[in-house]
């Protein structure tokens, strides 16, 4: 009796630390949130496949970043994607880009890409890119072209033009739609704004000072 019950123990854990990643882990999330329709026959993380033959050539083609963005802005930059949103063709395969334009003197804010890990390679110009770890380590370095700069997933960082002429930095990521979250716009410029008593405990400052913030972005 003793032999048997020693021989389901080992099977049990067997299972459990064999068993398929797959299979024992949620599927990483494409998207901020997904509210369930319990009648829908259909059930992804994503976006579903159209049928095979309603294909075309330029679901595969996107000319999206061929065009320089707009820095004629509050930060001096323009972020122009390439992702399943207009580039279809992406769907699944868990790859994007996006076109970095930056001003002299111009930010991409600090911001993180909450589905993705980022792979920036520098065109033009001359970027001071950094993150900051979940452990508050802050590791940056100056690029300039042909000069690449890995950028965990998840992790809160910037790039800042720091050259005399504009900058251009392609940012590769691998996931359809890596998703960004900018900690100015998502703290000051949310609908409904976030409560002054919230952000003036969290920076220390008074309400007036939050209040001349959030102005700046629309609340």
């Amino acid at each position: 009796m003793a032999a048997n019950s020693l021989l389901l123990l080992l099977s049990l854990s067997l299972t459990i630390f064999f068993v398929p990643t797959s299979l024992a882990a949620d599927a990483d999330p494409l998207q901020d949130f997904c509210v369930a329709d319990l009648h829908s026959p259909v059930v992804v993380n994503g976006f579903p496949c159209k049928p095979n033959f309603t294909v075309v050539s330029d679901d595969f083609f996107s000319s999206a970043i061929s065009v320089a963005g707009d820095t004629n802005n509050m930060f001096g930059s323009s972020i122009t994607p390439a992702n399943v949103l207009s580039f279809p063709g992406l769907n699944t395969l868990g790859l994007s880009m996006n076109r970095v334009d930056i001003a002299p003197g111009g930010v991409n804010p600090p911001h993180v890409h909450p589905h993705a890990t980022q792979l920036g390679f520098v065109v033009e110009g001359k970027v001071l890119v950094g993150f900051v770890t979940t452990a508050g380590v802050f590791y940056s370095k100056v690029l300039g072209p042909g000069m690449n700069f890995i950028i965990p997933r998840g992790l809160m960082h910037f790039e800042l033009n720091i050259g005399e002429g504009k900058a251009l930095e392609i940012t590769a990521f691998n996931s359809q739609l890596p998703g960004t979250v900018v900690s100015s716009v998502t703290l000051f410029g949310s609908k409904p704004p976030i409560p002054d008593a919230v952000l003036s405990r969290t920076f220390q400052v008074d309400n007036q000072i939050i209040d001349l913030i959030k102005s700046k972005f629309g609340n």
